[in-house]
């Protein structure tokens, strides 16, 4: 599935949202209506950094199909998204279970026996991608991936020879996700979103996208935001809908906020590697399709270990 649209598309889309400063708080369950079935879906965050956990449990929990999804460094989200059926097809630079666990088991046994499709581009190119859908521009050059293998197994991306300097380039098309999701530190009821730390290519994904969907972990009041005007990464006028949930990416890390939540990762990674199948399929019964709510996940998680995450995120940021 081609994620390129025609910029005509892009202003017609472009021109008839709603750019309106209004509040746009909704509920989990609420914002997983941003999201059709067949969309094409760009993830912030990067590797186990600030991943948008809730809104992919929401996700699969409501039974979304067919998603193709963007990021610039899958984990354990894009297990999630394979395992349960939710994506068929994932567009990235690398896909790990993170740092410590090396490539997924659950994503080989996908794409190897054909169930679902893997779309590798260099970090950069990703990068560039969105940096391009956020500019309007139907692709963008670079030089990332010509010094390597990569670039050959993507007839998308086109070598040209630049009209200026005589020199090879490579143009990769721009990504713009039907819909973003993302989450952030803090942001406002309007959608003004501020994100502490890295804030790897969520910036560009936000203003590349048609949809927003943005979860926090506190809504704050419009006064706070601009208070730290500097701080607000993503604009008001970007955004259709904003969930407060605290440790929304759980058990991921949010800079700041907390850690990712070890213990729960390891026993999630002994199950799915021993059975990518059958581990996956009772986790997601226990884990995603058992609780009644995000706090159930996270009750099921255990508060020993959510707190535990908290504190020593909390001493890093005060640190």
């Amino acid at each position: 599935m081609s994620l390129v649209q025609p910029y005509s598309k892009l202003r017609k889309d472009l021109a008839q949202r709603d750019r309106s400063l209004r509040e746009k708080v909704v509920s989990l369950d609420e914002a997983v209506s941003f999201v059709r079935d067949g969309d094409s879906v760009g993830i912030g965050g990067s590797t186990m950094s600030r991943t948008p956990m809730g809104l992919i449990w929401a996700l699969i929990r409501a039974g979304r199909k067919q998603l193709s999804c963007s990021r610039c460094i899958i984990s354990s989200d894009g297990d999630l998204l394979y395992g349960s059926g939710a994506s068929e097809h994932i567009v990235t630079s690398w896909f790990s279970q993170g740092i410590l666990w090396g490539v997924s088991k659950v994503m080989r046994h996908h794409v190897e026996t054909g169930k679902a499709r893997y779309e590798e581009w260099s970090h950069l190119a990703m990068g560039m991608r969105f940096r391009a859908g956020a500019m309007g521009v139907p692709f963008i050059p670079i030089r990332s991936m010509l010094g390597s293998g990569v670039g050959a197994q993507r007839p998308e991306a086109k070598e040209m020879i630049c009209p200026f300097t005589n020199e090879k380039l490579l143009l990769v098309p721009a990504l713009n996700p039907d819909v973003a999701l993302i989450h952030v530190q803090r942001c406002d009821a309007y959608g003004n979103a501020q994100i502490d730390g890295l804030q790897f290519m969520d910036i560009d994904l936000a203003m590349a996208a048609n949809r927003v969907v943005l979860t926090t972990e506190r809504i704050v009041s419009n006064d706070q935001i601009r208070r730290a005007p500097d701080q607000t990464k993503i604009p008001f006028f970007a955004v259709d809908a904003v969930v407060e949930l605290p440790f929304g990416s759980a058990p991921h890390e949010c800079y700041g906020a907390y850690e990712p939540m070890m213990q729960h990762m390891e026993r999630y990674v002994e199950l799915v590697n021993k059975d990518p199948v059958g581990g996956m399929r009772d986790y997601l019964d226990k884990f995603v399709h058992g609780p009644k709510s995000w706090t159930g996940f996270l009750d099921l998680i255990g508060m020993d270990e959510v707190l535990k995450a908290a504190r020593a995120g909390q001493t890093i940021y005060d640190a």
